[in-house]
């Protein structure tokens, strides 16, 4: 499962909401604090159609573009930040301590672990499940299962907005049906609040949730989450001498900023 921005399966909707999603660069301005990113190898998780990795790297990231469960094909002590995307490590998931395990073989020993998801306690609230909401405000809680074990939490008061009230209630109906008509009706501005949770914990901190047995021999043990044949893109050589082992959708703008 995936929280709002990504929980759209139209490629239409989806790029719609994507203009509309965070139009002041708050979720990014976070994001090149909280890391930095600047100049550094990031790893982005993020499911098909998402645009995370454009987003860093128009913060100067040099940035290998993965699907959420192929965090095993990159090499040991590659990265110095892991952004996660609104889907991969989630609390409950079977596939959590995986995940968690795989972060810390691939940062580097000051590296660090973003892991986006909706906050909940907004407007967009609204167009989710109560069930799931609830779920989304457990994990924030001091005591919860991520903030409990180590995590600390950014809080971004963020916004998804339209040019004007038409083309927000076109997109809500299009892709929420009667809950979008509804929450689009009671509009006064073109826009709804939306409240993103920044989870971020360094290397050390994972080591240690992890327990006392190295991270790297628990990662060994547990099944793999996906295979270099089935993510494998092109390759590219970073000035600083970095090995071309293809891993990853590589994307590569003007002036080359990627990483193999």
């Amino acid at each position: 499962m995936v929280d709002a921005p990504l929980r759209l399966t139209d490629p239409d909707l989806r790029a719609r909401l994507q203009r509309a999603l965070d139009p002041d660069g708050r979720v990014a301005a976070a994001i090149a604090t909280l890391g930095p990113v600047a100049d550094r190898d990031v790893v982005c998780l993020e499911p098909a159609g998402g645009d995370g990795a454009q987003r860093l790297l128009s913060l100067g990231a040099w940035v290998r573009a993965l699907p959420v469960d192929a965090l095993a094909v990159v090499p040991d002590a590659r990265a110095d930040v892991i952004v996660s995307w609104w889907s991969a490590f989630r609390p409950g998931a079977a596939e959590l301590t995986t995940q968690l395990a795989e972060a810390v073989r691939v940062l580097r020993p000051d590296g660090r672990l973003l892991v986006i998801h909706d906050y909940a306690r907004d407007d967009v609230a609204r167009l989710t499940d109560a069930p799931r909401a609830e779920e989304l405000i457990a994990w924030s809680r001091p005591k919860g299962p991520l903030l409990g074990v180590g995590f600390r939490i950014r809080v971004l008061h963020c916004w998804w907005q339209w040019p004007d009230l038409a083309e927000a209630a076109s997109f809500l109906g299009a892709a929420y049906g009667a809950v979008g008509a509804e929450v689009a009706a009671g509009l006064r501005r073109p826009r709804l609040a939306y409240k993103v949770a920044l989870y971020h914990a360094d290397r050390a901190t994972l080591v240690s949730l992890l327990g006392a047995q190295p991270a790297v021999e628990v990662a060994a043990r547990l099944p793999v989450a996906a295979s270099a044949s089935t993510v494998a893109g092109p390759t590219a050589r970073r000035p600083d001498g970095g090995d071309a082992t293809p891993a990853g959708t590589l994307i590569m703008p003007p002036g080359g900023m990627v990483f193999a």
